[in-house]
This record gives C-alpha cells, structure tokens and sequence, in this order.
C-alpha cells in the first residue's frame, strides 16, 4: 500500500465532506479550501441576490448559492444520506418526506462534527489556482486567499479533488430580441421569494423541477405565469396546478413592446422572464494548459467523470454527474474510490485505456443522438454507483434503496412532478414492474 498523501480538497459541500471523510479513513492528510465562513456549498441559504440579475456580468460579486427560501429536496430523505450516515430518520422536528434545505444542512453539519470533518476545514480561503509544480512530476501548487488578505499563499500537495460545485454559474437562454425586451430578466439563480413577482406577468423558461416549483410559487401572488419549454410535443395548455398557469411551447422571440411570442403561436405581453436553465460547470482556478477543459458543459476528458487520464490519479473531481441514482451515495462511492486509488488499493487503467474507454462513451452519445451538455447526466439507474461500489469491494446498491427509488419515479411519471409531495413510502409497484 502506498504511503499516505497530502491531499488538498477543494470546496466543503456535499462533495467535499464525502471525499474527506473517506481521504481520512485512508489516513491521507487532508486540507479542505472553503470559500464562505460554513460548510455545506449550495445547501447554506445565502438571501442575497448579485447585482446582475441574470449573472452575466463578470465583474459582479458573485453569489455561491443557488437556495430559494422554501426550497425543499426533490428526493425524499429516504433517497438521502451518505453510506454511513443516512438521513432516513426525523430527528430535526421535520415531519415532510421531502426535507428542506435547513435539515439538509443540519445533517452536513453534524455528518461533518461525528467524523472529525470540521477540523480539516480552512474557513473564509479561496483557491485562486491550482496547478502542477512543473511538467516533470505529479505533485500541485495551490494557492489561496484568505480574508481580507490580497497577498495569496503556495503549498504543495501530492493531490487534488476538485469539489467546488456546479449550482453557482447560471446558463441563460438565448432567444431573439433578448438584448432589447425591455423588462426584467433573471436566472432562477438569483430567485428568494415570490414576493418581487406580485401582479406581475411571468414567463419561466424551463422543464425542470426549479422550473415547476419556482412557477408554482409564484403564481400565488403573479397575475398571470406562463411556462415555456424546449421539450418535444409540448402544446398550449392551462395548467391544473393554478388558475393562473400555462404551458408553451419554447420562444420564438421577443420585441422592444414587450410582447414574448412561443413557437405554438401564442404570445403574452410580460413584466419578467425567469430563467429556469440550469447551470455551467465552472473552474476559474485550475489551469492544466488545456489537458481538462469544458466544452459545451462536457468536463473531460475524464475517465468515469472522475480522473483525468493525462493527471490520474493526482488530480480528480467528485460530484459532476446530475442526474444519477441518489446524489448523495454516488458522491460517497465516488469518493471512496479516488481515496483507495490514491492509497494503492485498488489500481487504474492504463492512461491509453482510460482515453479509449471516454472516447468510447463520447461515441456511444453521439450514436444514441445524446447532445454533448447532457455528458454528465446518468439517468436515473444504479448502474454508476454499482460500479463505483465494486472498485471499492462493495457490494451494490440494497434492495431497498431500489425499490424506493423505482416507487417514487414510478409514482412521478404516474402523476407528474408537480404533485410529487404527495408521494409516501407505500406508494405500490406492480407486480411486473418489481
């Protein structure tokens, strides 16, 4: 087994917290960078919005978290928690199936207290680069600011994990006469509480579960919210779910009166667009001389979303796929994994074959007409994590995690999203569908 390595951890989320909790088991020296003054990423509420509204603005003071005020998980809490520290249990007083992002937060906090986490934490420390002492060896400088400190500080490590996110740089629609439509836009990024959309006439633009529970919402207290989606088929329709509620199809454009036309022929005069389009992944900080590089939301080449074939295993990323089976399990596993290649257990490819093996699943997208942003959406399934546990000497995902799994996207596809709190344990599958 190798000797243990100084690892250095960036960001202190969900993603951070699971890799240096199994970097420690390892008995690796684990240094985690966090930005903000807590732990917890995306799941801390911040009720500040940035100046730009649309985020587009470089210069703008950036804004980590995405949280709206009421937001609450889109997995039940039986679908939540790390390996060893689940979340099925209701010990914060919070009865509802679907938690919101204040137990979510309490859970990373005492996750992060019983494993001895807290400590390896360097509060209020930004990482403004991350890069390879030279071209001859493995080993990464990284250099931080800390506080109100313009002068930033250098130390080596023997590896990095990059931990830092992807809920904090919108990606903006882009439609004719965007430049001109004189009312307000903004990405649901910047989005708290419904209370700025009072009479208004809004139009959301997206298909996802921001979109439907933003839309909701809002609708309270909006005159009148219309959705708009790229998605196939979709055809003019009033919605059940509000009185005031409609479905579009995508837009076609908008004009300097105000007036937003949809590709279904239908137009309204809006005071708001509200971007519901997710968001990019972002690394300001690294340089690898254009060895990883983001094209079109594809992070790569990276071998299982993980290694770098170039810099593996010294340099990793935990947390890029966004839609694979439980988020929180798939971040743990992936963890684990880089924790044992990093401690000598457990052995990589060759850089030939892990270049082979993404070049073959790039390929495989291309066959199946998948578009290149969707690269690190998994689909709902184990399979990810199934293979993940084995390279580690798990064993796969319980029976029971499955079968609730399938129960509740059974139960969305029955019922649609939007009634998705209605959802309970006991929701049955049929027999043929076990």
């Amino acid at each position: 087994m190798a000797p243990p390595l100084t690892v250095a951890v960036i960001g202190a989320g969900v993603a951070g917290l699971a890799t240096a909790s199994a970097l420690k088991v390892e008995g690796h020296r684990v240094i985690v960078y966090e930005k903000s003054n807590r732990l917890g990423g995306t799941w801390v509420y911040d009720p500040r919005v940035e100046s730009d509204s649309l985020s587009l603005d470089p210069n703008r003071e950036i804004v980590h978290s995405s949280l709206y005020q009421s937001l609450c998980t889109n997995l039940p809490r039986q679908l939540m928690g790390f390996l060893d520290y689940p979340f099925a249990t209701r010990k914060y007083g919070d009865l509802r199936t679907f938690p919101g992002h204040e137990e979510v937060l309490g859970l990373l906090n005492e996750f992060a207290s019983e494993f001895g986490l807290v400590e390896l934490i360097r509060f209020e420390t930004e990482v403004v680069r991350v890069e390879r002492v030279d071209l001859r060896n493995d080993k990464w400088v990284v250099e931080s600011r800390s506080g109100t400190n313009e002068l930033g500080s250098e130390e080596v490590f023997d590896a990095v994990v990059v931990c830092n996110g992807h809920h904090t740089q919108p990606s903006v629609a882009d439609f004719p006469g965007m430049e001109k439509w004189p009312g307000k836009q903004m990405h649901s990024h910047n989005y708290r509480v419904p209370e700025p959309f009072q009479d208004q006439i809004v139009v959301v633009i997206g298909d996802g579960p921001s979109a439907k529970d933003i839309s909701q919402e809002i609708s309270k207290v909006a005159k009148e919210v219309h959705l708009s989606s790229r998605s196939l088929n979709i055809k003019i329709s009033k919605l059940e779910y509000g009185d005031n509620m409609w479905q579009h199809s995508e837009i076609d454009h908008v004009d300097e009166n105000g007036e937003v036309a949809f590709q279904d022929g239908a137009s309204v005069h809006a005071d708001i667009i509200l971007h519901c389009t997710g968001f990019k992944y972002d690394f300001p900080f690294l340089k690898t001389e254009g060895i990883v590089a983001v094209d079109d939301n594809r992070v790569g080449p990276l071998y299982k979303h993980l290694f770098p074939p170039e810099l593996a295993p010294s340099l990793s990323f935990v947390g890029l796929p966004y839609y694979p089976a439980p988020v929180f399990l798939m971040m743990d596993l992936q963890a684990k994994w880089i924790a044992h290649v990093l401690s000598g257990k457990v052995s990589l490819p060759s850089k030939e074959e892990m270049l082979a093996d993404v070049q073959e699943y790039y390929q495989t997208m291309a066959e199946k007409g998948i578009p290149k942003h969707h690269t690190h959406s998994l689909g709902h399934e184990f399979e990810y994590s199934d293979w993940l546990a084995a390279q580690v000497g798990l064993p796969r995902v319980d029976e029971q995690t499955r079968l609730m799994h399938k129960s509740y996207f059974k139960f969305i596809s029955d019922n649609g999203f939007w009634r998705k709190k209605e959802w309970q344990p006991g929701y049955r599958l049929q027999q043929e569908e076990l």
